[in-house]
């Protein structure tokens, strides 16, 4: 039996790295490129290595973005003094797919989670803080996900926001407890949106 081609088994180890993908769904990708129009391998593998050098976070919000700052930071038609505060940029893409919320976005890059390491000192829950400080936002709405790490993290930035003069709300329970934003459909979005509350 002949041993895998080099390049197949580093392709498959690279790709078995990414989330959600396991040896065989990285083998499956793998086999598929090497039958892909030469054309279509070499577009991904550009869009791939390109990635990182183009794309940079807001240095307002945090968000992933081409231009400083974010169109949404940029965007003179937002209101201004409400910020929606959530774990990862696709949560943003989310929220914004309602077509209910018209404020803007900070980003954490994550939730606190003791078991994986993640202390409040690894998201950027201090640059929030100095954010509201700096401005005149009136509200902040904490629409982390509503697992364990998302309702910690909640708590926590609401402790942090409390001694500043200003709303914190929660998005209402509409959305599924463990669950992520980035898989509640628009509908549920919005009501949790429309339904939120007091901390």
């Amino acid at each position: 039996m002949a041993a895998t081609p080099e390049a197949v088994t580093r392709l498959v180890d690279e790709l078995s790295r990414l989330p959600g993908i396991g040896p065989k769904t990285a083998s499956r990708l793998a086999y598929y490129l090497l039958r892909a129009p030469i054309e279509q391998v070499r577009s991904l593998g550009e869009a791939v290595s390109t990635l990182r050098d183009r794309i940079t976070f807001c240095s307002r919000c945090f968000n992933i973005t081409e231009a400083e700052p974010c169109p949404i930071c940029a965007d003179e038609r937002r209101e201004r003094g409400t910020v929606c505060v959530v774990e990862e940029p696709l949560d943003v893409l989310a929220i914004e797919r309602t077509g209910e919320y018209h404020g803007l976005y900070h980003v954490l890059h994550g939730a606190i989670s003791p078991v994986e390491g993640i202390g409040p000192d690894d998201l950027r829950i201090a640059e929030l803080v100095a954010r509201v400080q700096a401005s005149g936002i009136e509200e902040v709405i904490l629409a982390t996900n509503t697992s364990l790490e998302g309702e910690a993290t909640a708590m926590y930035v609401q402790r942090q926001l409390l001694p500043l003069d200003l709303r914190v709300t929660r998005l209402a329970r509409g959305l599924p407890v463990g669950g992520d934003l980035e898989y509640a459909d628009a509908v549920t979005l919005a009501r949790a949106l429309e339904g939120r509350r007091e901390m």
